[in-house]
């Protein structure tokens, strides 16, 4: 089986059986993790002239992406026995309550 085959697979499997809500928040996780590559790769070429500034946005996006993770494992439908206690409205509001704590600390570090 070629890589393009295995690729192809997992797409139609994806498409079929993951529920909606979770493609919304992963196409989140695509997007935050897109721009801490871009950041990891403008800082490289270009340099860390402002280095609280380069550091302060590379953390709030690996910080941003571990919330989102753990908002999708609790979002997860076949997850349900793990956070039984856990409501989804309750999940989200955890996400965006981290959130605001985070880019506060963020703009603080920044300057």
């Amino acid at each position: 089986m070629t890589a393009l085959a295995v690729i192809e697979k997992f797409w139609q499997v994806y498409t079929k059986s993951t529920p909606k809500r979770l493609k919304i928040i992963d196409v989140y996780l695509l997007y935050v993790f897109l721009t801490g590559v871009i950041q990891f790769v403008y800082c490289c070429l270009v340099g860390t002239f402002p280095f609280n500034s380069f550091l302060s946005g590379f953390i709030s996006t690996v910080s941003c992406f571990v919330l989102g993770v753990c908002l999708r494992l609790q979002a997860n439908p076949q997850n349900k026995h793990h956070f039984s206690g856990i409501s989804r409205a309750t999940g989200f509001e955890d996400f965006i309550f981290a959130h605001v704590i985070l880019h506060i600390v963020v703009m603080n570090f920044i300057g």
